[in-house]
């Protein structure tokens, strides 16, 4: 079988702008919640918000371009031209083998906001001939393939908050498949918009913690009470093995394992049971040739919600047993806040960031321990630890869950 590698990564998220930036503020525990200020939260339930920070769309993007576009299509592009600078790709050289798989949950939201507040003043005949492109979610995989020429697979997946680890995961199948040597694999979302916002606090899923943004989004502990909405987008180079040896690409972790399943339960709960999302995990370990004991390390995805969080460790220990005791597990969403479907991107970058670095990020604000949450979540401050095999998972309202495993890259595999 033909082995997938990560040879560049690139972020725009609320705690960096930068693959190196973002290392030092998960070592650090950064938080990224704050006030919104895209748009006034006077009379809004929900006033906070991980927003991207000083990020220029004219940086990465020619200026009409980026006046045409949506804000999760400009942090698309900004992500993956660092992944492609840092991969050294030469991609107009061998475009028809390189692909892309950019995944939406939402698209552009930030469009679709200023479409109805300009057909309410204006009236149906006078929409914009960018409004369409704008904002269907695979319309960020469309512009990233357009900003650098990958001439192979072109795809989006836009399944929730599982869709960027669908994407990295499809793209591995591609690669292996032989449908391409290498691929742009990852995710882009920007939720906090008044309708983004306002959509998923009537749902219940948004934390009103406006008095404390920074320790809103707190994973795992007794006093969570639901999501911080975040904007981010990151990309990930994937290459086929040899083809990345045999240009001098500098391979900085391996895609082994991919796992799926559905829950075919509700439409927001996870399956009360853990049995659908607990196969997603098993199928990516059974994937990568491994076993429940070679796992180091789970990014969970933890969303800080009371529902999801409690049901994430019941999957968890229903996968590893008593050994789920002794794994760290860390929810990065204490410090991003939840980014939907660039969500599973953001996070197995954190993951080749572990392996690489000989850390494990923390689950930040963790400070009340609830007796449904009892593993090893790493809390508040990062832990010293070498690993060489990580776990990302990935659940999607719908009942969409996937699962990574990212590993040390050795030529020779030890299984």
């Amino acid at each position: 079988m033909r082995r997938v590698v990560i040879t560049g990564m690139g972020t725009v998220n609320p705690i960096a702008n930068s693959i190196s930036d973002f290392d030092i503020a998960l070592r650090e525990g950064k938080p990224g919640g704050a006030m919104i200020t895209s748009f006034d939260v006077t009379d809004s339930p929900v006033k906070i918000g991980c927003e991207v920070k000083g990020f220029d769309p004219e940086s990465v993007m020619e200026r009409k371009a980026a006046r045409r576009t949506s804000r999760y299509i400009h942090l698309a592009v900004g992500a993956a031209r660092e992944a492609v600078e840092s991969s050294g790709l030469d991609i107009p050289a061998e475009g028809d083998k390189i692909g892309a798989s950019i995944a939406s949950g939402i698209g552009g939201m930030d469009m679709q906001q200023a479409a109805h507040e300009h057909y309410l003043e204006r009236g149906i005949g006078r929409f914009s001939p960018f409004w369409t492109p704008g904002i269907i979610p695979n319309m960020a995989a469309g512009y990233v393939s357009m900003e650098f020429g990958t001439r192979g697979p072109l795809a989006s997946s836009s399944t929730a908050c599982a869709a960027s680890s669908m994407a990295i995961g499809d793209a591995v199948m591609y690669i292996r498949a032989g449908l391409a040597d290498g691929m742009l694999a990852g995710g882009s979302e920007c939720g906090v918009t008044p309708v983004g916002v306002g959509g998923f606090h009537g749902i219940r899923a948004c934390s009103t913690r406006n008095d404390d943004p920074a320790g809103a989004s707190r994973p795992f502990d007794a006093t969570r009470d639901g999501i911080v909405l975040g904007e981010a987008s990151t990309v990930l180079v994937l290459e086929e093995l040899e083809h990345a040896i045999n240009r001098g690409a500098n391979i900085l972790a391996e895609v082994t394992g991919y796992g799926l399943s559905s829950d075919a339960h509700n439409v927001t709960e996870p399956d009360p049971t853990g049995e659908n999302p607990a196969r997603a995990l098993r199928n990516a370990i059974a994937d990568a040739g491994r076993t429940i004991d070679d796992i180091q390390y789970v990014n969970a995805h933890g969303t800080s919600t009371p529902i999801g969080d409690a049901s994430e460790t019941r999957v968890l220990k229903k996968v590893f047993g008593e050994r789920a005791y002794d794994i760290p597990v860390s929810s990065t969403k204490s410090m991003t806040g939840h980014l939907l479907g660039a969500t599973g991107a953001t996070e197995a970058a954190i993951c080749v960031l572990a392996i690489q670095g000989g850390y494990l990020p923390p689950t930040i604000n963790l400070h009340h321990p609830d007796p449904d949450c009892d593993l090893d979540y790493i809390p508040n401050v990062m832990r010293e630890q070498s690993i060489d095999v990580a776990l990302s998972n990935g659940f999607g309202f719908g009942g969409h869950n996937a699962s990574l495993v990212i590993e040390r890259f050795k030529e020779q595999r030890d299984l």
